[in-house]
């Protein structure tokens, strides 16, 4: 939650709009010819928004604020940028070298996964540009992780037969669509089981078409959003990422916390989350590999039971107070 002592101004208002519903398509082409104008006449947005006030501190929570922040008037001011993806594989803008380079402009260059920091590494010039990269993890509370998970869960959807669930935004990055074919292959051999897709995004409708397409709709629910997920990871028997890719995948840090055997298709940031295989089974990043990860945990569901001795005795590397007082820290020496 916000603390109250701190001023939130929205560039548009109402919800966020995250599925391709006809009735939200001319609200949505509004915000982006709004938000084109304000990327490209920066002025507008300092002067008539924020009221020409001074700022010493610009931060791009997200890769895509890069040329807002950077164009931003208040020369001054010190800027930070959090990259969260593997830039070279985004959906919508594969980002060349030159393109990254961009993102040296800025004071710090925060990254979410050893994978992230090699990239930006390799394209730094010197070592005053390499110093500018610094890894930190998303902050996670794992505590209010462990609480919120054993909150009644109104949409239960306990069944008596294996049952995998995956969360996330529904776009194509996540690969729920991968998820439920292979869904439906398995059925098709003879293996009984659910899949719980938890999430909502502008690629919900084509998901969910899919899923009736398929004949799956018995088997297979589509949750949509909710603010707590985490009892649907309590229910389940297995957490399957099918990502296509990733930056730092969160969601499995989330799963490790409440001790879930996990399949996670190999992006980047798995191999570092799961040690290299030590605490859940990373499959090549296919259809084919989300096939034989999820049939094994079928077949074999005793083979997942190493991952969970070690889960159980295993410690997260970083909380959200070190995540915090690491940002911290890197403001007060800008």
């Amino acid at each position: 939650e916000i603390p109250h002592w701190i001023n939130v101004l929205y560039l548009n208002k109402g919800e966020m709009i995250t599925t391709n519903r006809p009735q939200d398509i001319p609200q949505k082409a509004y915000r982006v010819i709004y938000q084109n104008i304000l990327k490209f006449f920066p002025n507008i947005l300092y002067s008539k928004i924020l009221k020409g006030k001074k700022y010493d501190l610009e931060f791009a929570a997200i890769h895509g604020f890069r040329d807002e922040i950077l164009n931003s008037p208040l020369k001054s001011s010190k800027k930070i940028v959090w990259i969260h993806n593997d830039l070279r594989k985004t959906q919508f803008h594969h980002y060349t070298d030159d393109e990254i380079r961009k993102f040296f402009g800025f004071d710090k260059i925060m990254v979410i996964s050893e994978h992230i920091q090699k990239d930006f590494e390799n394209l730094a010039k010197d070592d005053d540009e390499k110093n500018r990269i610094v890894r930190i993890y998303n902050p996670l509370d794992t505590n209010e992780i462990i609480q919120k998970s054993a909150i009644s869960n109104q949409q239960s959807a306990i069944s008596n037969m294996p049952t995998f669930v995956s969360v996330g935004t529904v776009f194509p990055q996540k690969g729920f669509d991968r998820l439920l074919r292979v869904h439906k292959k398995l059925l098709e051999e003879g293996f009984k089981h659910k899949v719980i897709i938890v999430g909502d995004g502008y690629d919900f409708e084509n998901i969910k078409k899919l899923k009736t397409e398929l004949g799956v709709d018995e088997t297979a629910k589509m949750i949509g959003f909710t603010d707590n997920p985490y009892p649907y990871f309590k229910e389940a028997d297995f957490y399957v990422l099918s990502s296509r890719y990733e930056g730092f995948p969160t969601v499995l840090f989330e799963a490790i916390t409440l001790k879930k055997k996990i399949i996670a298709t190999d992006v980047s940031g798995v191999r570092e989350m799961l040690i290299d295989g030590k605490l859940g089974l990373i499959v090549d990043n296919s259809e084919e590999g989300i096939y034989h990860g999820m049939k094994k945990a079928l077949k074999n569901p005793e083979s997942f039971d190493g991952f969970s001795e070690k889960l159980m005795g295993y410690e997260m590397p970083f909380n959200l107070k070190n995540s915090v007082n690491a940002m911290m820290k890197i403001i007060d020496e800008l």
